[in-house]
């Protein structure tokens, strides 16, 4: 049955990946100068190779002037890594010299943007905005900061799980059909692709601070949240509003790490410590064959699609999918994360009338569409996810989109990006084998302690 936003059960969906950053100067004096003027800023593929937002944007952009004669969009591309995107959007959004007039925001740094008063409440703007309506709550709270107003317009969301190469299973010996039940299923199945199929790395798993938000989602979270029956957050005690130090789950996380770096089963420790790794696996690694199991997310095939720089038109074919199990196979049997992006209009911003002007005519239903289907996103407008015309648009969507059933969503408060690098540190120190998995746990405990204040309950 085709999956629709009545028929997959929304819950637990935002909190995601990416790319971004020029050097301040980009942003010239700021968005104030011109009031006819807004100016965009967003996230830009490391991999020159990869248009899809930037054509994306380009069309709109067209779109908007068109619409609105004597006004102008200039797109403001910020070019780099994850981790210096983050850190280079911060810096613009300080001050009104540097400050664009719409960002695009990961859903993860919002609450901590929020709370450094970088962003715009929104919700004068939201309340006559009638496609407001279109969004799933759940997406509609990834944007709203604990003040309860509501700082971003959420443009997608995405699940992860296990991409596989079927030509290097059955040089393996392994089935085409895999779905693995338990996580010694996945490392055996990197241990038989080790043996039999030399020249090949056998698993990716993303890890270290280089890999920023990456490292963290898609690697760590990925088994830690399955470590428990699934009905608990491991990371955050909601109700006690406290962070959870390192216990049996944290640790088990970090030894299946430490054993894919320890045994070979992952790509050379250089190589993964890069912060441009992610472009390669899906620019080189994977469509080449080189590459046996990827944990990673439901985005990947943007960069695969017609026009992208490197077209692979087969990857549905040549590739499986497959849910990642919890650690022992038990309930609910899989795991996912879901993260996502928002637009947000910075405090300093110029022309914040114009910038929301702006995310309206992004945000139609016809656009919204547009964007998911080219950026391999998941839907938040109702309207959309229940189009069969998005769902049949794209081979993947139903499989991911169906993730969502038993997806879990970051703890995104402010803390939560000191939190991010502190599991970034542990994985990096399991990794590169400079710790133990003990003393990488305790580590983490203690800068745990320092980014939440002692906000800290150990179970």
């Amino acid at each position: 049955m085709r999956p629709t936003v009545r028929s997959v059960r929304f819950t637990a969906l935002f909190g995601l990946t990416t790319l971004a950053a020029a050097s301040l100067t980009a942003c010239g004096s700021g968005s104030g100068g011109d009031p006819d003027t807004v100016k965009v800023s967003f996230k830009q593929s490391t991999d020159n190779s990869v248009k899809v937002m930037d054509t994306y944007l380009a069309g709109i952009k067209k779109q908007f002037e068109k619409a609105n004669p004597g006004k102008k969009v200039e797109l403001v591309p910020i070019k780099a890594p994850d981790s210096e995107y983050y850190t280079k959007l911060q810096q613009m959004l300080r001050s009104p010299k540097t400050a664009p007039d719409l960002v695009y925001e990961d859903t993860f740094l919002i609450n901590s943007d929020i709370t450094s008063g970088y962003l715009k409440p929104l919700d004068d703007y939201l309340a006559k905005w009638q496609d407001w309506d279109r969004f799933i709550d759940t997406a509609k709270a990834a944007a709203k900061g604990e003040d309860g107003r509501t700082y971003g317009v959420p443009d997608g969301t995405d699940t992860r799980g296990l991409w596989f190469s079927k030509d290097v299973f059955a040089k393996a010996g392994l089935p085409a059909d895999w779905q693995p039940k338990t996580w010694d299923e996945v490392l055996d199945a990197a241990r038989a692709i080790k043996e039999k199929v030399p020249g090949v790395t056998p698993l990716n798993v993303y890890t270290g601070k280089p890999a920023g938000e990456a490292a963290t989602m898609q690697g760590f979270q990925m088994l830690l949240y399955g470590t428990n029956d699934g009905t608990t957050d491991p990371l955050y005690d909601k109700s006690g509003k406290k962070w959870i130090a390192a216990g049996q789950g944290f640790k088990d996380s970090l030894a299946f790490v430490e054993t894919v770096y320890e045994e070979k089963l992952g790509p050379e420790v250089s190589d993964a410590l890069d912060p441009n790794f992610g472009t390669k696996v899906r620019g080189e690694l994977l469509p080449q064959g080189r590459l046996g199991i990827a944990l990673d997310g439901s985005w990947l095939p943007q960069d695969w699609l017609e026009g992208s720089g490197h077209e692979w038109p087969e990857w549905s074919e040549e590739l499986g999918l497959a849910a990642m199990p919890t650690q022992h196979g038990q309930a609910p049997g899989r795991v996912s994360m879901s993260g996502g992006w928002t637009w947000a209009i910075p405090a300093e911003a110029g022309n914040p009338d114009l910038a929301f002007e702006f995310i309206k005519t992004m945000q139609t239903k016809a656009n919204a569409q547009k964007w998911y289907v080219a950026n391999s996103g998941i839907a938040v407008r109702e309207d959309v996810a229940d189009d069969p015309a998005y769902v049949d648009a794209q081979p993947g969507i139903e499989f991911f989109t169906d993730l969502v059933e038993d997806t879990h969503y970051r703890p995104a408060y402010p803390a939560y990006p000191k939190v991010s690098v502190a599991i970034q540190e542990a994985m990096e120190g399991v990794t590169t084998g400079d710790k133990s998995v003990e003393e990488a746990a305790r580590d983490y405990d203690e800068a745990l302690e320092e980014a939440t204040d002692n906000q800290v309950v150990r179970k």
